[in-house]
């Protein structure tokens, strides 16, 4: 059984980037708005803007900038800095990941099946 570790980095009491929010950001930038990337993960457009309001929030510079609707309608897109951040963020996974591999083998290896 393969097991992952999940990274959360924290600023302050605020969650600043999790595999949630950096799914979301990938999302974002796939479908060119927010609403529809929330679409996609099967979330409410609340909660996709909850997030992105909470990661724009823990940095210096936003990670997703939004443009309002109208005639040629709305949409969002990741910043060059929330690229930036998202691929700080994913090396960190997989370097993490690879790092703890062996111990996470042994830990994997003594749990019971669960359906």
């Amino acid at each position: 059984m393969a097991a992952t570790l999940k990274i959360r980095i924290a600023n302050g009491k605020m969650i600043a980037m999790g595999p949630g929010k950096a799914d979301l950001l990938e999302a974002i930038h796939s479908t060119g708005s927010i609403s529809a990337a929330a679409k996609s993960m099967r979330m409410s457009y609340r909660r996709a803007w909850e997030l992105v309001d909470a990661m724009n929030q823990c940095f210096k510079e936003p990670l997703v900038s939004t443009s309002s609707g109208g005639s040629h309608g709305g949409g969002a897109q990741v910043t060059d800095f929330g690229f930036h951040i998202l691929n700080c963020y994913r090396t960190i996974e997989a370097k993490t990941q690879a790092a703890a591999a062996a111990e996470l083998l042994e830990i994997t290896e003594q749990f019971k099946q669960i359906e």
